[in-house]
């Protein structure tokens, strides 16, 4: 009975989990455009540099307090699921009051930083680029006072994602975020000879605001409509949301202050560094952001409820499987990286301001992050098995120390490496990270490393395989085709082709048991297709 349980339930979760995925890669491909938009017209240039400065702060809010897993997110969920008493009908008088004192809140607290960063813009990008020249601080400042609506904007957005969550409202609120790219590209669509960034920066304005709209007429339909509320004191579900808030805004923006660190070591550093790290940062995050999302949208959950029922071997099992698979991947990915990284980047974004030396910045920064993807992968999955023991506390509290750790090593690697020593600072905190994080877990549940290890090591072997010799292809290929758009695709994909063989081949001979893994879901998928076809 438990196992038919199982069955039902799991290609339920799969298809919820399946479509997530569709829509954050749709969402990255429009953000990867963005991208490219914005290095066509920019470059690695003071003007993108002093945008990404200024644009930390409204991300702060419209990314990650208010984005997906955000504490705005979290505690509306956390909340309304409970109090909601009929989630088909409009919602009950004291629902609406909740919702109309909770917006109130949030406009209020967010209004006034909003304020803040339009009149004194000036004196916030001083706090936060101290170092930089006053030319990049003054540019900084200006697309900061354009961009200071966004976080207004992005508390709501929060609100508005955890309603929409609670009615099961799941593709709306994914594919919203999406708006902010858009804004972007349309707005730069416009802009010609702009040397001061104004598109880029309203474009993001306006991209957000269009988020908000979006997602308002669906809450409008469920009943919700705003009507100002300080009833701040006296609603006891309020106060919940309180509570709830305050540990969730501090670990979300934990990770945020390690990048005002980075911040703080880049803005002293020549012109269009800090751009090159965006870029490269970026890239990075694109295959690997998607492999975690397709791993953790269906594993967490099913951590969390073995967890609460006690069958850690399953734990173990899936955890094993489960990370195995993402690192069998995520390592040739680091390869595949490591051996074409100028090409793609050539490919993706070498036209316009965006020269070969931009390229070359950022080939360079990508190459120390790249470093980073079996730790990064292991660090966020294995978090997500703390969240599953109701232990918030401990990645936490490592991640104040990465904090510390950071200012150390920036202070010794940024000097000699320049914006290198904070991408390779980075990779260095995220191992320690994944080490502390992996030794701690013991005292909750046994992972069983030693076979694991043992598995990581075949990988490793093959990796370095398949590396030497998709590098040495790579070589003999460049001193052969004349490096044109096509030719460069050709390169990489004959590059691609032959690394991915090699380590296939070797994982297989090394008897690898995530290989087959993945090779009986990808046949068993297969296998369903052809007999709904049928």
């Amino acid at each position: 009975m438990e196992n038919t349980e199982k069955e039902k339930k799991a290609p339920g979760l799969l298809r919820s989990a399946g479509l997530i995925v569709i829509v954050i890669l749709l969402s990255k491909i429009v953000g990867f455009l963005r991208d490219i938009f914005v290095a066509n017209y920019y470059g690695a240039s003071i003007v993108s540099d002093a945008y990404l400065y200024a644009y930390q702060i409204p991300a702060l809010a419209i990314v990650i307090l208010g984005g997906m897993g955000g504490p705005f997110h979290s505690a509306t969920v956390s909340v309304f699921s409970k109090v909601v008493k009929n989630f088909n009908t409009k919602p009950e008088p004291e629902v609406k009051k909740l919702f109309n004192t909770y917006e109130t809140f949030s406009i209020l607290i967010f209004g006034v930083i909003a304020i803040i960063c339009f009149f004194f813009p000036q004196q916030v990008m001083n706090i936060i680029i101290s170092q930089a020249s006053p030319e990049l601080s003054s540019l900084a400042a200006y697309h900061l006072k354009i961009m200071s609506p966004v976080i207004l904007v992005g508390a709501l957005l929060g609100l508005y994602y955890g309603i929409l969550v609670t009615y099961n409202h799941f593709l709306l609120p994914n594919i919203a975020p999406s708006m902010l790219s858009i804004g972007v590209i349309l707005t730069l669509l416009f802009s010609k000879g702009d040397n001061t960034g104004f598109y880029l920066a309203i474009g993001t304005t306006i991209g957000a605001l269009l988020q908000f709209i979006m997602q308002s007429p669906a809450i409008i339909k469920l009943g919700y409509t705003f009507k100002p509320c300080f009833d701040f004191f006296h609603n006891k579900h309020f106060n919940e949301i309180l509570e709830l808030l305050a540990p969730a805004f501090l670990s979300s923006t934990i990770g945020q202050i390690g990048i005002y660190v980075d911040i703080f070591f880049a803005s002293g550093l020549a012109e269009g560094q800090w751009t090159a790290y965006g870029y490269a940062n970026r890239i990075f995050q694109f295959p690997v952001g998607l492999m975690l999302s397709a791993l953790l949208v269906p594993l967490f959950p099913l951590f969390s409820k073995l967890v609460a029922q006690k069958k850690f071997d399953e734990v173990r099992y899936y955890f094993n499987k489960g990370v195995g698979s993402l690192i069998l991947v995520g390592t040739f990915g680091m390869i595949f990286i490591f051996i074409s990284r100028v090409d793609l980047i050539s490919l993706a974004l070498e036209r316009g301001a965006f020269d070969h030396q931009a390229t070359v910045m950022v080939a360079d920064v990508l190459f120390f992050i790249t470093l980073s993807i079996i730790p990064y992968m292991f660090r966020d999955s294995i978090t997500r098995l703390y969240y599953s023991f109701n232990d918030s506390k401990t990645p936490f509290y490592i991640a104040i120390g990465s904090i510390l750790l950071k200012l150390i090593f920036n202070s010794i690697l940024v000097k000699p490496l320049g914006i290198n020593g904070i991408a390779l600072s980075t990779t260095i905190i995220t191992l320690i990270n994944a080490i502390l994080l992996a030794l701690l877990i013991r005292k909750k549940i046994s992972i069983g490393y030693r076979a694991f290890i043992v598995q990581i090591f075949k990988i490793i072997i093959a990796a370095i395989a398949a590396f030497l010799i998709g590098n040495g292809v790579n070589i003999i290929l460049g001193n052969i085709f004349i490096s044109t758009f096509i030719l460069k695709i050709v390169k990489v994909s004959i590059v691609f082709i032959i690394s991915l063989a090699v380590y296939v081949i070797l994982a297989h001979i090394l008897k690898i048991e995530y290989l087959e893994d993945l090779k009986e879901k990808i046949e068993a998928k297969l296998k369903r297709k052809k007999n709904e076809i049928n």
